[in-house]
């Protein structure tokens, strides 16, 4: 799996398409198999096996691009491989790119209120969700994502210079999007802003820290949270590491178990989130909270939380480091 993976951080198109030692195709395994293995508690280092699709659709070469898209469309399906008769791998049909993003009314706030203080001194005079990666504003990139996932509805959450975002996107008409902007008076945390939206959305909703860039489509994650009910939902990473020494369990002095560097596989918050609109009612105006305090008082009301876990490239631009990293993927 984790080098499945890896196959798909690499590509983008969120399917691995599986091949015998002949090159003869003998399924698939896409990213909403491995998310549902992870959160069916295998690890990364189960086999593919325990996931591959060996009987999805497949089409022939030269099928109506319309007739593929109607398949897809009444399937559901994000990608179609395209197979000869001696089952040999011709190509890759993805919805992506046969179709327009379909508009979308949800909205997107994205909190960019942070001072970036380890990212100084590149940080000195602007927002760091301003910082270039690949000649463009973290921001701006974004929201150009989402606005690829048919999304045109922005709040960007404000504070320390806040100016030079404001000057920069203004109300968005020239990105084709409708921007407004909520103002922290002093810093309310990741999740505190949200307490001062003037109009309570009438759906699901998507909240981003403004210096996390992710290949994830965030109409995906709020497909998730719909399909599970849940009040509230967490984009989560899976992450290892492997402890340096050989780890000895014991009972009082006998050894029972040892074993070799283990690896420890857990998840982190990745920094987007999915919410439903009663999950703001949990908020004090004004309030400082941060979002893992927010999703605490959910569960405490009995209400459902979920994570989401995300295979697809991810950073979250903390330090000169990731800026560095994000800089050399984008260019």
């Amino acid at each position: 799996l984790q080098e499945a993976i890896e196959n798909l951080n690499k590509s983008s198109s969120k399917i691995i398409l599986i091949v015998d030692q002949n090159d003869k195709f003998k399924g698939t395994v896409t990213d909403g198999d491995i998310r549902r293995a992870l959160l069916k508690n295998l690890n990364l280092k189960n086999s593919i096996n325990d996931v591959i699709n060996h009987n999805p659709l497949t089409v022939e070469k030269n099928l109506d691009i319309k007739l593929v898209k109607e398949i897809m469309e009444k399937n559901k399906i994000q990608q179609i491989p395209i197979i000869n008769k001696k089952n040999e791998i011709l190509g890759l049909h993805l919805w992506d790119e046969l179709s327009n993003p379909i508009l979308r009314d949800n909205l997107m706030i994205i909190m960019a209120g942070g001072k970036g203080t380890r990212l100084l001194p590149y940080s000195q005079n602007i927002s760091k969700t301003m910082l270039n990666v690949g000649g463009k504003p973290i921001l701006h990139r974004i929201i150009d994502k989402a606005k690829k996932d048919g999304f045109r509805n922005f709040i960007i959450s404000v504070n320390h210079l806040s100016e030079t975002i404001e000057s920069y996107f203004k109300d968005g008409t020239k990105f084709d999007v409708n921007i407004t902007y909520i103002k922290e008076e002093e810093s309310l945390g990741t999740a505190g802003a949200l307490s001062l939206i003037k109009n309570i959305p009438n759906n699901d909703f998507i909240v981003t820290n403004g210096d996390v860039l992710v290949d994830l489509k965030y109409s995906e994650i709020l497909e998730f949270h719909k399909k599970n009910n849940c009040c509230a939902t967490m984009a989560v990473k899976p992450h290892e590491i492997q402890n340096p020494f050989g780890v000895v369990k014991m009972s009082g002095i006998d050894i029972t178990n040892i074993e070799e560097k283990p690896i420890y596989q857990s998840y982190i918050n990745a920094g987007v989130y999915a919410l439903s609109p009663k999950s703001l009612k949990y908020l004090e105006r004004n309030v400082f909270c941060n979002m893992t305090t927010l999703f605490e008082k959910i569960k405490n009301s009995m209400e459902r939380i979920s994570g989401f876990p995300i295979l697809e490239y991810w950073i979250d631009i903390g330090i000169p480091e990731d800026l560095n990293k994000a800089n050399k993927k984008e260019n």
